[in-house]
C-alpha cells in the first residue's frame, strides 16, 4: 500500500520517553505555537485517549507518526494526554483555538468529540485514529482504520502452529471498542483455521473505557490464569493491560506471547523472552501519510485504510519452522485476495 518503505522507519523508532504534555520541533526550528496561524508553518497537535502517550502501543505509535512529520516536513508538534474522557473536547480545543493545521485524535472513544470539533473548526483537518466514518463523509475528517481481524487471523494461525499444549489465550481490552473485538475474533478464527479442535481462552477486561487499557496488573493476573489452564501462547491486545499480560508470560519459561499494534519487541523489551511476533497495525505511516496529504491540500474525507501484518520474529526466527512461515505467507496472500476470510463482520 502507501509508502511501504515507512514500515522500516516504524520498526526503527525507539520507544519515546515522554511526560504528561510535550512538544517537539526540528533542531533548527525557530517556530513556536504562536506561529501556527502562519500559513507557512505546519502545526500538528495530538490528543491521546486515556491510554497515555507512552503506552508502548497505540497512542505512542500515533505520536511517532506525528514525529515523522516533524522530521520529514519540518512541522511543529505538540501532544496533550487525556486523563478523563470528559476532557476530550476541551483537549481538542487547546489546539483548535491556537490555529493548528492538523489535529490527531487517538481512539474509537474520541469519535464524537472529533466530529463535533470538525464541525466547529472546518478549516482544520482532523485525523481520527480508529474512528471509522460510517455516517457519511465529513470534508475535514479522515478516519484511519485497519482490518484488525486480518492481523489477528495471522497471529492466531501462528499461535495454533506453535502451541505444544493445544491451548492458546488472548488477554484483551474492553469489548466496547470494535478494533479490540476484531483482533479477538480474527485471532480465534486464524487458530481454528489451522486446528478446528484447538482450545481457546479469550478474556476481555471487565472494566470500562477509563481502565480497560491501563491495568497491567489485571493483564498479568489474567495471563497467569490462562497459563495455569494450559495455555502456552498468549496474545496481549489492550495497551498497558496487554503489556502486563506479555511481561507475565515472559516469566514462564517455554511459553510464547504475541504483542499488538506495533512491533512490541522494540517497545516492551521485558517481553522479549517470550515475544515471538506482534499483530501490527501500521499506525505510524498511516498518520504520517494523512498529515502529508493535508499539507499538500489533498486531504481525503471518509475512511482511510491502513495496513496490517505480523512483525519480524526477531530472536525466535530460527524457532519458527519454515513450513509455518510458508503457511503464514499463503494465509496472508489469501487474506489479501479474498480467498480466505476471517468471518468477522459477516
Amino acid at each position: 500500500m502507501k509508502k511501504l518503505y515507512l514500515v522500516f522507519a516504524v520498526l526503527a523508532i525507539a520507544a519515546l520517553a515522554l511526560s504528561a504534555c510535550g512538544s517537539s520541533e526540528p533542531e533548527a526550528a525557530t517556530v513556536s505555537e504562536d506561529d501556527c496561524a502562519d500559513e507557512a508553518v505546519l502545526c500538528v497537535g495530538l490528543v491521546t485517549d486515556v491510554g497515555e502517550i507512552d503506552d508502548k502501543s497505540f497512542n505512542q505509535s500515533a505520536w511517532e507518526g506525528v514525529q515523522l512529520a516533524v522530521d520529514e516536513m519540518g512541522a511543529f508538534s505538540k501532544y496533550v494526554e487525556t486523563k478523563d474522557a470528559k476532557d476530550y473536547a476541551a483537549n481538542i480545543g487547546l489546539f483548535a483555538e491556537k490555529d493548528y493545521d492538523v489535529i490527531v485524535t487517538v481512539g474509537f472513544a474520541m469519535g464524537d468529540a472529533t466530529l463535533a470539533a470538525a464541525a466547529e473548526y472546518p478549516e482544520i483537518d482532523f485525523i481520527g485514529v480508529d474512528q471509522g466514518q460510517w455516517g457519511g463523509e465529513v470534508a475535514n475528517v479522515a478516519g484511519l482504520i485497519f482490518p484488525e481481524d486480518k492481523s489477528g487471523f495471522l497471529a492466531g494461525a501462528l499461535a495454533a502452529q506453535m502451541t505444544e499444549t493445544g491451548t492458546i489465550a488472548a488477554v484483551l481490552g474492553t469489548d466496547l471498542v470494535p478494533p479490540v473485538v476484531a483482533f479477538k475474533e480474527g485471532y480465534e478464527a486464524g487458530a481454528l483455521y489451522i486446528n478446528p479442535d484447538i482450545n481457546l481462552i479469550s478474556t476481555y477486561h471487565p472494566g470500562g473505557m477509563d481502565v480497560a487499557f491501563v491495568d497491567p496488573e489485571w493483564g498479568a493476573t489474567t495471563s497467569k490464569q490462562a497459563i495455569d489452564q494450559g495455555a502456552d501462547v498468549v496474545f496481549g491486545a489492550g495497551g498497558k493491560t496487554g503489556n502486563g499480560a506479555l511481561i507475565e508470560v515472559a516469566s514462564h519459561e517455554g511459553s510464547l506471547c504475541i504483542g499488538v499494534d506495533t512491533d512490541q519487541w522494540e517497545t516492551v523489551p521485558e517481553a522479549q523472552p517470550c515475544l515471538i511476533t506482534s499483530a501490527m497495525k501500521l499506525i505510524t505511516p498511516g498518520v504520517f501519510d494523512l498529515i502529508s496529504a493535508s499539507s499538500a491540500g489533498e486531504f481525503p474525507a471518509g475512511n482511510f485504510l491502513g495496513t496490517v501484518g505480523l512483525a519480524p520474529f526477531h530472536d525466535f526466527d530460527d524457532s519458527v519452522p519454515q513450513e509455518v512461515k510458508d503457511t503464514l505467507d499463503e494465509i496472508d496472500a489469501g487474506l489479501q485476495d479474498g480467498s480466505i476470510t476471517t468471518g468477522y463482520g459477516e
